[in-house]
């Protein structure tokens, strides 16, 4: 038996913004007619199928909104992988004590290892305790605070790198910095000091910044600043791109092609402490 739901109870719904309820409304009619569930029960039941939808929505809106890449979650970082880093250290970063703590993060490590997979990784579990994140590319965030400085809206798109809880600023220090540039990383880093927590990926560590900045004094503040309160993630191995590539699987005896077999996952968990 199917349970059809009434015109007027679909128009109710849409009114109170309720429509998505209509997805699984059908099925949870059937499992409370058949466990005769009381009407309480199943009003628990059919809000709590709501609560969830709409949180999981915000939470993708949240990794959206701070340029997150949906693919870099640890749940599908590969433990197979021939790189070696501390791994207690990512399981007491993963609990984002850290971003409560106003401290910060450098990932440094060889190009291709898995840095800006580990640094989206750790944005994700934020987006999902409600914690505002951004992910940025240092050349990008350097390129647009410079272009900036030319109508007028550098003030605005500074509060947008100091504002979120938690700043992701991938791939810093590849290249020498102007002093425009030198002043901005400055600016960042002193204005975030003890407000926020930002996690830096770079193929240099923090002991060969200062050379890259225009002004060693800012460079040497800055720096000082960041690293007082930052812990260290060092990551070796080979690239973890290569596992990452397309892979062409020819056709089985039996004419069918076979499908490329996923490694193990890690299992650092991400849910909140007790």
């Amino acid at each position: 038996m199917t349970d059809v739901i009434s015109k007027d109870l679909k128009t109710m719904l849409r009114n109170l913004k309720l429509s998505r309820m209509l997805d699984t409304l059908p099925e949870r009619f059937i499992a409370a007619r058949q466990s005769k569930m009381p009407h309480q029960d199943f009003l628990l039941l059919v809000l709590s199928d709501e609560v969830s939808r709409r949180q999981s929505n915000a939470v993708r809106m949240r990794a959206e909104r701070g340029a997150l890449d949906p693919t870099m979650q640890l749940e599908a970082w590969d433990e197979t992988a021939n790189v070696t880093y501390n791994r207690e250290l990512l399981a007491e970063l993963a609990t984002l004590r850290f971003i409560e703590a106003h401290h910060n993060v450098t990932i440094v490590g060889e190009v291709g290892v898995g840095k800006t997979f580990i640094a989206h990784a750790l944005g994700h579990i934020a987006c999902r305790r409600g914690i505002s994140t951004l992910a940025v590319r240092a050349d990008r965030m350097l390129k647009t605070l410079k272009h900036a400085r030319l109508d007028n809206s550098y003030d605005a798109e500074l509060r947008k790198l100091i504002a979120p809880d938690l700043l992701i600023i991938d791939d810093f220090a590849l290249d020498a910095l102007d002093a425009d540039e030198s002043r901005d990383a400055f600016e960042i880093l002193t204005e975030r000091y003890r407000t926020g927590a930002t996690v830096v990926t770079s193929n240099r560590g923090p002991d060969e910044w200062h050379a890259l900045f225009a002004d060693p004094l800012r460079a040497q503040a800055a720096i000082d600043r960041f690293t007082s309160c930052s812990f260290d993630l060092v990551i070796q191995g080979e690239s973890y791109r290569q596992r990452q590539k397309p892979r062409f699987r020819p056709k089985d005896a039996g004419g069918e092609k076979t499908r490329p077999t996923n490694g193990r996952r890690a299992t650092i968990s991400t849910e909140d402490d007790a």
